[in-house]
């Protein structure tokens, strides 16, 4: 079951990062209390992810950044048990993604290249779709797969369609449903695109990575299964800041309606 609404937990900079401010403890303290407030705003998902540390790595992590996402995982399950967590380690690290859901019980993940190849500020980004599905069998893992078609911050390599890409991830790559989101964190999706997607691959399920809001997020449920939401419900509605319980509110009466 893919949720309606997942909330994103943006952590600040971890170790190892260039922008780490030497406290673990803080980057745990803000991701508890983003995650008090997504709780009681109604928010039943959360996905987890490095955002902070920029520049990302274009395939595989360090070992520290997937032990401090870990810790993040147990520490966030144990204090908020009854909210769904799911998993994506930016940039592109699918295997360490489902690695720490596999082991903490996080229930998902987003890979932001499963099929075809990309290039964005990391360089060429391939997708990695044989290791990610072999692994999740070894694993013996029930894990979702949410797959990113033509990425934000990137640009697809070669004639490769969004259409080609999402019929792709589902029926080549075996995704459990497909993410579309704008050019970049915090922009809109194209709605005809949006909408030719529902029309081509009627049984999918489509979750809308970027750019919803108050404002848009009613329509956007018309034609999507769910939206992950962040920036909008931060404080200014600047990304990197915490969340805000009144824009929270706002949005998920929104898409109650």
């Amino acid at each position: 079951m893919i949720p309606r609404v997942i909330g994103v937990v943006h952590l600040l900079p971890l170790p190892g990062s260039p922008r780490f401010n030497g406290s673990l403890d803080e980057v745990l303290n803000r991701a508890a209390q983003d995650c008090a407030v997504y709780r009681n705003g109604g928010a039943g998902s959360l996905i987890v992810e490095n955002f902070g540390d920029a520049p990302f790595c274009a395939g595989k992590v360090e070992p520290v950044t997937v032990a401090s996402i870990t810790r993040a995982v147990v520490e966030l399950k144990k204090e908020f048990p009854d909210i769904h967590f799911g998993v994506n380690v930016l940039r592109n690290d699918a295997e360490s993604a489902l690695s720490i859901a596999q082991v903490t019980g996080a229930e998902f993940i987003r890979v932001n290249v499963h099929v075809g190849a990309v290039v964005a500020d990391q360089g060429i980004i391939e997708g990695r779709a044989s290791k990610t599905l072999r692994l999740r069998k070894n694993l013996n893992s029930e894990v979702a797969i949410l797959a990113d078609v033509d990425v934000k911050h990137s640009a697809q390599i070669g004639d490769y369609d969004i259409y080609t890409q999402a019929a792709d991830a589902l029926e080549r790559g075996l995704a459990d449903a497909i993410v579309i989101s704008g050019s970049r964190t915090g922009q809109a999706v194209d709605v005809k695109q949006l909408r030719r997607l529902r029309r081509e691959l009627p049984d999918a399920k489509i979750v809308i990575g970027s750019g919803a809001s108050s404002r848009n997020v009613r329509d956007l449920l018309k034609l999507a299964d769910g939206v992950i939401v962040g920036t909008s419900v931060k404080t200014g509605g600047k990304t990197s800041n915490p969340v805000d319980s009144k824009r929270l509110k706002d949005f998920m009466r929104a898409a109650a309606s």
